[in-house]
């Protein structure tokens, strides 16, 4: 296997399967020459080949207009070190030159392959070719972009590690170590509104394709759950996942049950409405005629055969428009649908992802536009929650003239405050103002200082959420996309552009990858020197006093804080035993709402476990109204001791604190400053990795609350749904009101849980620290070193990256 080949499939976030194309041997020559079957069997599994053979087409599409680059190799001499550049480049066409060297970013070469025969072992080792004249020069005019210096030193660490020969304890050691630098991390904005606010205008307008979204002469369907993200193809394409057959199976049935309730009721309401237009987009009339075990008939799926195998649907487009006609079927449906389309997907649809090609700034981000109440699906209502807590950002899109009033817009963001804040792990709600066309500076002002004032107001949101963490933008799409010239000041898409690039750029997996590389080739040159026992053994015992020392430290802090825990939720449990009867009246005897009318929305939710989500309307979930003296008693504490921006600092800031003091012992111990180094960027590493844990961890932590709450009403909830006829109501609040009044041990019960739960990640933290610092500290200073491969150049190359990278966010912080 040559660079070339390699180089590919890394630039085709196709690298886990390096190895298999390695095994094989395929170089640049039989790359070309794979035929389907080939490929079927080095690449087993569906999603990753059917991209490769996309990617491989268009790669011997532009071979046949482009001549090949012919492979440089170094004749003279000389490291790449001392040139300092990188050897390792990409390869790519000669048609994509000019473009990559107006954006600034160097086209790369291909360097020789390692499987050529005749060739000297060190003529093959890693860091022997030289780069281009051009490619010199481009770098002394100034640093590597980010993803250039993340694939050099990828490259390098893959080809250390397989230079790492040893059976000993140090090279597997270093070799779990190299694997273990493979991270990244996405950050999801979850975008909701209702209908017509422009949520789609908006999306189309930020990423700058207008005709990708549908909007205006189509009805949303708002249980489907569209992702836009970047994609490394050159085609447009949307991924479409299915809810399994037997969900469907259990809706229909829900549905048909609920319409047959409806019609004794000799009534019809919204939702009556739309269960008859959840059925009729897929079956027309036929489901009125047929049982639900008819409608699950293969006929009616036979043109998405992926939805009975529980396969992901691809389609693909050339262009924004083209793949928008194509999946608009499994989004939505048309209000003037035609003879070509009888039938529309979507209530069989979970989510869509959308791929779009050459968006830069979506790399590391994904833009989710969301139902504001869930789904009463379950498996669509699971993804719906896990994206919610998963999202780092929210936009809430309403109409500028009613921004401040408009009650959909905050009753969504109430309803999802708690799995966005303590539940989750959003650190910025931005709520966005559509249709400021021919505004005025003083108006606009007005609308946003209406709508911070009327943030303040709202308990439930500021429970979880700052006014530092809460902005307002004004937007006209439809000005921005014709191109006219816009004021910043009024039209800010530009604005919010910036921010979704900042989160990209936020994105620290090449700092991160860069600094660990950076250690574990310090370490790995450190530990061939055998001359300065004496030293190491001085320097072990002073680590292994500060990591006794640091880590008793982290360990008072936690237990300190679980302590207040415990004291507001013991007040929690006696306010809730206390006054619930008062929280459980207030719901299931409503103000102003009929019996008739209530007994719709109690019978939806005891089916539901307790929850009713309405098409429109803030959703009504019990467990979250009697767990909420519990969260309530702890929602300031909660923020202050796990902030959803991490710079801020868990446990106070107790592991951010946690330090073995390398800096001080480099400057004492010079012979050993490899090592040290490596223990430093240990350090940092294991910081960051237990930061995530706990953001993780902490989600579960706090829902455990409602958690418990859930299933000790379980039983009452099966009870109720199952009552009938006249009287169904009344039998129904008598059961949930006498199962409460006897279950109110479930509060201390709530309390224990999530106590234990602080419990659990209190010993993960520590056990983390010790564990893997203890390891650090052995395989660094105690582990004898058997025939480690000297890597001089390299480790001075990967530093002279971290002193680029380093630099540049100096110059971002003084800028």
């Amino acid at each position: 296997m040559d660079g070339f080949v390699r180089n590919k499939l890394t630039e085709w976030k196709l690298s886990d399967w390096i190895e298999a194309f390695e095994a094989q041997e395929i170089d640049k020559e039989s790359l070309y020459l794979l035929n389907d079957q080939e490929i079927d069997q080095l690449i087993t599994k569906a999603g990753p080949r059917v991209k490769f053979k996309d990617k491989l087409k268009l790669l011997k599409e532009e071979q046949n207009t482009t001549q090949p680059q012919k492979e440089a190799v170094n004749t003279s001499g000389q490291s790449p070190v001392a040139a300092q550049h990188s050897p390792f480049l990409l390869h790519y066409q000669e048609q994509d030159q000019q473009k990559l060297l107006n954006s600034n970013i160097v086209p790369h070469q291909d360097y020789p392959s390692i499987s050529e025969k005749g060739k000297r072992k060190s003529e093959l080792e890693l860091g022997e070719w030289q780069p281009s004249p051009k490619r010199q020069d481009n770098c002394a005019a100034g640093s590597q972009s980010e993803t250039k210096i993340l694939s050099d030193v990828k490259d390098i660490m893959r080809r250390v590690s397989q230079r790492l020969h040893g059976r000993d304890k140090l090279s597997a050691f270093l070799k779990d170590k190299i694997k273990d630098l493979e991270t990244e991390k996405r950050h999801l904005v979850g975008v909701f509104g209702r209908t017509g606010a422009g949520k789609s205008s908006l999306i189309n307008a930020i990423i700058n394709k207008e005709g990708l979204l549908p909007s205006g002469s189509v009805s949303a369907c708002t249980s489907v759950m569209i992702k836009v993200e970047a994609t490394n193809g050159s085609k447009y394409e949307a991924h479409i996942e299915f809810i399994t057959k037997k969900d469907w199976e259990n809706e229909v049935q829900s549905l048909k049950l609920a319409l047959e309730e409806d019609d004794d009721d000799d009534g019809g309401n919204g939702d009556c409405l739309d269960r008859d237009e959840t059925l009729s987009a897929l079956y027309g009339e036929e489901w009125k005629e047929k049982s639900t075990h008819s409608l699950m008939d293969n006929k009616y799926f036979r043109d998405i055969p992926e939805f009975q195998m529980s396969k992901i649907k691809i389609l693909e487009s050339d262009s924004a428009e083209g793949l928008s006609e194509k999946f608009v079927r499994y989004t939505r449906s048309e209000s003037n649908e035609t003879e070509e389309v009888k039938r529309w997907y979507w209530p069989l649809v979970k989510c869509v992802t959308v791929k779009v090609p050459d968006n830069d700034f979506l790399d590391h981000v994904t833009l989710v536009d969301l139902p504001g109440n869930g789904d009463s699906n379950r498996s669509r209502d699971q993804m719906w929650t896990e994206l919610i807590a998963s999202c780092s950002t929210v936009w809430i899109v309403t109409e500028m003239t009613r921004a401040a009033s408009e009650r959909e817009a905050w009753d969504i963001l109430e309803g999802v405050s708690s799995l966005l804040g303590n539940g989750g792990e959003c650190q910025q709600i931005h709520f966005i103002c559509t249709k400021s066309d021919h505004e005025k500076p003083d108006d606009i002002n007005k609308v946003k200082k209406a709508v911070m004032n009327a943030f303040k107001k709202r308990e439930t949101i500021t429970n979880h959420f700052s006014e530092d963490s809460f902005q307002v933008f004004t937007v006209s799409t439809k000005e921005f996309l014709k191109g006219e010239n816009v004021n910043p000041d009024v039209n800010e898409i530009l604005k919010l552009k910036e921010i979704l690039k900042n989160l990209n750029d936020a994105h620290s997996e090449t700092s991160n990858y860069v600094s660990g590389a950076h250690g574990i080739l310090s370490l790995i040159q450190g530990a061939r020197s055998r001359e300065v026992v004496e030293q190491k053994n001085e320097v072990c015992a002073v680590l292994e006093g500060n990591l006794s020392i640091q880590h008793n430290r982290v360990k008072k802090a936690i237990e300190d804080i679980t302590k207040a825990f415990e004291q507001h939720l013991r007040e929690g449990v006696e306010k809730s035993q206390n006054l619930c009867e008062r929280k459980l009246r207030s719901f299931l005897h409503p103000s102003k709402t009929s019996g008739r009318s209530f007994h719709k929305t109690l019978k939806s939710a005891v089916r539901n476990d307790g929850i009713q989500k309405p098409k429109k309307g803030k959703p009504k979930n019990l467990n979250m109204i009697l767990a909420s003296y519990l969260t309530e008693s702890i929602d300031e504490k909660f923020r202050k001791t796990f902030p959803n921006d991490l710079k801020c600092g868990n446990f106070n800031g107790a592991i951010d604190a946690f330090s073995l003091s390398t800096d001080s012992l480099i400057e004492k111990y010079k012979n050993v400053e490899l090592q040290l180094t490596f223990l430093q960027t240990e350090e940092k590493k294991m910081k960051t990795k237990l930061n995530k844990t706990i953001l993780t961890q902490k989600k579960w932590i706090y829902n455990s609350l409602t958690e418990t709450i859930r299933s000790n009403m379980k039983g009452c909830y099966k009870e109720a749904a199952a009552f009938e006829g006249p009287g169904t109501l009344k039998r129904m609040r008598d059961t949930i009101e006498r199962h409460v009044e006897s279950k109110k041990y479930m509060f201390e019960e709530a309390k224990n849980a999530m106590l234990e739960q602080l419990n659990d990640l209190k010993e993960t933290v520590l056990r983390t620290l010790k564990k893997t610092m203890e390891e650090s500290i052995e395989h660094s200073l105690k582990t004898e070193a058997c025939s480690l491969p000297d890597v001089l150049e390299h480790l001075e190359m990967v530093k002279k990256h971290c002193d680029e990278l380093n630099g540049d966010q100096d110059e971002k912080k003084n800028s």
